[in-house]
């Protein structure tokens, strides 16, 4: 395939690595929803900041919900992708202080046993929150007006 050709596709807001990672997202999030709702949801309530005014099940369970709706809307809605890209980025913002909490606290939690391991973590939400712009294309549509 041609250099040109293959620039031009990598940067459709359809192209088949954004297509791919969007699902791949998707997936991803439904995965951590229904562990939110199952097998790691004491795990996820140490990632609940204390100051938060509702019970630390209450945030896991209605997050885990979340989680799932907004893995589900990104796998079998391509074509409200771009909003959809906007609403998990600002979720993974939106939970970001519970990432931040549990460094402060030194709350261990999924491995994340020491302070260097919790500030590690910090740096990947980032990470997640342009992967839900780029895969969905909602950075590049803001971008074009």
């Amino acid at each position: 395939m041609d250099h040109d050709l293959a620039s031009r596709l990598a940067d459709s807001p359809t192209s088949t690595s954004r297509t791919v990672g969007r699902l791949a997202l998707g997936a991803f999030l439904l995965f951590a929803g229904i562990t939110h709702l199952t097998v790691a949801r004491e795990e996820f309530r140490a990632q609940v900041p204390a100051w938060v005014p509702l019970s630390e099940d209450t945030v896991v369970l209605v997050s885990g919900v979340v989680e799932i709706s907004l893995g589900g809307a990104l796998l079998v809605l391509p074509h409200k992708k771009v909003p959809v890209g906007w609403i998990v980025a600002a979720f993974f913002v939106a939970i970001f202080p519970g990432n931040i909490s549990q460094l402060v606290t030194h709350t261990d939690a999924f491995g994340l046993d020491s302070d260097q391991k919790r500030a590690g973590r910090l740096l990947f939400q980032p990470v997640l929150v342009l992967w839900a712009l780029w895969s969905t294309g909602a950075w590049r549509a803001w971008r074009r007006g």
